[in-house]
């Protein structure tokens, strides 16, 4: 049965009885129709001095193309604490159609671990997105019409993009302008996706709505003449933009197919952008929830590391726990099994595939100093010899481990990871970040290339150099900073799945983001604006005869 037929199949609660399970009260919501809403300042207000509950971040190492399973996990461990009597909240990104739409699919969870409206959430959910969408080309539109009008502050470099919610690679650099009017000048532009928009990044960093406009003001748009940098405050745009966004920046609350409650708020992927949901809804979450169960996207090595060196030093958080999830499949194609085999039985495949997993636990233990157990997300075609061997691997280095099974039975099949996470969140932690803020941006990008990918050295292009010491000498070398790398490996190359061999980041461009208040490096051939596939899961998405939309995973 596919995923939207599970999740159609399934009889929600109303919104207002999930509100309730948190403590909140209908007057406290904005409804949208029977299942989702949006929780207000007054919800919040009514308890924010409630102690915080425990936050447990699951993360995974680095994934196949079609992931595995994060998502799933978080809300199988959130519905299997609900199970034990605990008083679970799940707290998760928004999903973007672009990976609806390509390769990716949805992001709602998968089997019986579901958040729902399955299909509302993956679509259009509450128009979050398109507010963001539209706000970050509201300051497009206001830049080209301060230089129609004769660019007073005189821009010669414009270095904001415009966005859209979709895989699009022809719209990576376009000509804009073009009409031949008076005064129009005609110029080099390119859009992002709108998860790697600079608003979507503030959008989920922004701790209250006041400090929501303050960083929209501070997002630099371009150079002047002189060559300083140029804000979106110099041509009065954060007001409109911050009311833009008024409805969107109150957190939504949905649930999972067994009622657990779940707030989705914000987008940013992890590979190219800092890949956490916004600081608001974890805010609000630890103040409904006695267990909090959060997620950042693709492997540790980006979601993770951007969660716990940007987002929890912005928003003063720490982890109480830390689940890694791995596949066997996994395992096995970053070992360099071809993927169309990696449902076979390969023992010694999982074993080749061992340092991946070990890698990122060792971040995460070693480097960060939090406690870890690993999540393995059973398949049906997973074999007890290949179980038996991860399990070896694991006990030899003293790593807890949970089989899961929550895409099939939902909650009661993560009942043993529910119980330990129960216990490991109270072991003491020492945690730490992987650079301080003192440090200079290089020592900062070298510290993450070295500790947390592995890599022997880091290469940087010229330009990249010129934009570290401009960004420098402005006075933001302090800020993080935000890795955008390929999501398969822990180099800057796709295709490098073992790196067994010594390798080197290489630093193509380097963008000051005023408003995030973190330094973006881009590597190897990543791009902010994705493509579809040769065959985009748009192709089977529909309506079936019955009238229901079909083809949504």
């Amino acid at each position: 049965m596919e995923d939207i037929e599970i999740a159609r199949n399934t009889k929600l609660e109303k919104i207002t009885k999930i509100a309730e399970k948190i403590g909140v009260v209908e007057d406290d919501l904005e409804a949208y129709g029977k299942y989702k809403a949006k929780l207000t300042d007054d919800a919040y207000q009514k308890v924010e001095n409630k102690k915080n509950g425990k936050l447990v971040l699951v993360t995974a190492i680095n994934p196949t193309p079609l992931g595995e399973g994060k998502t799933t996990m978080a809300i199988g461990i959130a519905d299997g604490l609900r199970k034990i009597g605990k008083n679970a909240v799940l707290a998760l990104r928004e999903p973007s159609l672009g990976p609806v739409f390509g390769i990716k699919g949805g992001a709602t969870g998968g089997g019986y671990s579901q958040i729902a409206p399955m299909e509302d959430i993956n679509l259009h959910f509450t128009g979050d997105l398109h507010a963001i969408t539209s706000a970050n080309n509201l300051l497009s539109s206001m830049i080209d019409n301060h230089i129609f009008n004769g660019n007073e502050l005189e821009l010669e470099k414009v270095t904001w993009k415009r966005c859209v919610d979709l895989n699009d690679r022809q719209l990576r650099v376009v000509e804009t302008g073009l009409s031949a009017e008076k005064n129009m000048t005609p110029r080099t532009d390119g859009f992002d996706i709108t998860a790697a928009s600079e608003i979507m990044a503030i959008f989920c960093l922004a701790k209250d709505i006041q400090d929501l406009q303050r960083r929209l003001g501070n997002i630099v748009i371009g150079y002047n003449k002189k060559g300083e940098i140029v804000r979106a405050k110099e041509l009065r745009a954060e007001g409109a933009m911050a009311v833009l966004l008024k409805d969107a920046f109150h957190p939504n609350l949905v649930q999972t197919l067994e009622g657990t409650p779940a707030i989705v708020h914000g987008g940013p992927f992890a590979n190219i952008a800092h890949g956490c949901n916004s600081i608001m809804a974890t805010k609000y979450a630890l103040k409904f929830g006695e267990y909090i169960i959060t997620e950042a996207g693709f492997g540790a090595d980006l979601g993770a590391e951007k969660f716990l060196d940007i987002k929890c030093r912005v928003a003063n958080l720490r982890p109480d726990a830390v689940v890694c999830v791995a596949t066997l499949k996994a395992l096995k194609y970053n070992s360099g099994v071809p993927k169309e085999e990696v449902k076979q039985e390969n023992v010694e495949a999982i074993k080749r595939g061992m340092p991946n997993l070990l890698k990122h636990i060792h971040n995460l233990k070693e480097n960060f100093g939090l406690n870890v157990i690993v999540a393995i997300n059973k398949h049906p075609f997973d074999t007890d010899a290949e179980i038996a061997c991860l399990e070896e691997a694991l006990q030899e280095k003293g790593i807890p481990m949970s089989l899961v099974e929550s895409w099939g039975k939902g909650g009661e099949g993560a009942v043993d990871i529910a119980k330990k996470m129960v216990e490991l969140v109270e072991k003491p932690e020492d945690f730490r970040f992987t650079y301080e803020d003192t440090d200079n941006i290089q020592t900062k990008l070298e510290k993450v290339a070295r500790k947390i990918y592995g890599a022997e050295a880091v290469e940087y292009s010229e330009q990249a150099l010129k934009t570290i010491q401009t960004i420098e000498k402005l006075g933001f070398g302090h800020f993080p900073v935000c890795i955008a790398k390929t999501q398969y490996s822990l180099s800057d190359d796709p295709k490098n799945l073992s790196c067994r061999e010594p390798f080197t980041i290489h630093i193509n461009e380097v963008i000051l983001k005023g408003g995030a208040e973190f330094i973006v490096a881009i590597t190897g051939k990543m791009m902010t604006m994705p493509g579809l596939p040769k065959i985009p899961a748009a192709e089977g998405i529909g309506f079936a005869e019955n009238g229901e939309v079909k083809g949504i995973f």
